[in-house]
């Protein structure tokens, strides 16, 4: 989803700086452009970063070992809990 709009941004900010030579009064249109620039590159990175982190941590599990011996009886009991992520 960044990624796309990340790509939008990038275009707007092409077509203010190279293809729009119109000015508005008070409003510097290659600096929104730039900012739009920044703003995309940033949804990218972002989107990227979001999605390496997600891949982490995918079919991992936690697991806990208790074990146990019967005074009695002598005899050992392991239990395992897994808990999947």
């Amino acid at each position: 989803m960044y990624i796309g709009l990340g790509i939008v941004l990038l275009v707007v900010r092409a077509i203010m700086s190279f293809a729009v030579k119109d000015s508005v009064s008070g409003v510097d249109l290659a600096m929104i452009g730039y900012i739009c620039m920044g703003a995309g590159a940033l949804a990218i990175l972002l989107s990227f970063l979001v999605q390496a982190g997600g891949r982490r941590g995918a079919g991992g599990y936690a697991a806990t070992r208790v074990t146990h011996t019967d005074p009695n009886t002598g005899t050992t009991i392991d239990e395992t809990h897994v808990d999947p992520r």
